[in-house]
């Protein structure tokens, strides 16, 4: 079993900008999304991706993904992902041995931008940057499966 384990910040500042060396832009749907698993079809550039996560809310759960021909994810996230998609633009930013990834949500999230670090195992060490807020990784709103169905437009 294919296990991510992951911790999700939100951000103090735009200090991380100056250090992105890739953004790559993300549209995203979800076919289901329920108290057991994700199923998410993601497109970039020129890749799409089928992937199913576990719903465990924290920083490590099952995931699995697989390339897909992108004719079949732009007609799945067409016609059959819950609206809205969640659109994202993900920056890569490396501090020491860690690749950040900053996703700058637009769409229904326009305005939330959350920083995620993906580790080897639960406790491992990293720095954490000045720019770095606060810890939201056990916090399901920050989810993207959730930001389908409760867009950030719609928190008070």
């Amino acid at each position: 079993m294919a296990i991510e384990i992951e911790r999700k910040f939100l951000l103090k500042n735009e200090q991380w900008r100056e250090l992105v060396f890739k953004s790559i832009r993300y549209q995203q749907g979800y076919l289901n999304s329920d108290a057991n698993s994700s199923v998410r079809i993601r497109t970039s550039d020129d890749t799409a991706k089928l992937n199913i996560k576990s719903a465990t809310i924290g920083s490590q759960r099952a995931e699995y993904e697989y390339t897909i021909p992108m004719d079949d994810a732009q007609e799945l996230l067409a016609t059959l992902c819950h609206q809205p998609l969640v659109e994202k633009v993900r920056h890569l930013v490396k501090i020491a041995e860690h690749i950040w990834e900053i996703d700058e949500f637009s769409g229904d999230n326009a305005g939330l931008i959350v920083a995620e670090i993906e580790l080897s195992h639960v406790d491992e060490d990293f720095i954490k940057p000045d720019w770095l807020g606060k810890d939201v990784t056990e916090e399901l709103r920050y989810y993207n499966n959730q930001l389908c169905k409760h867009p950030f437009k719609e928190w008070q």
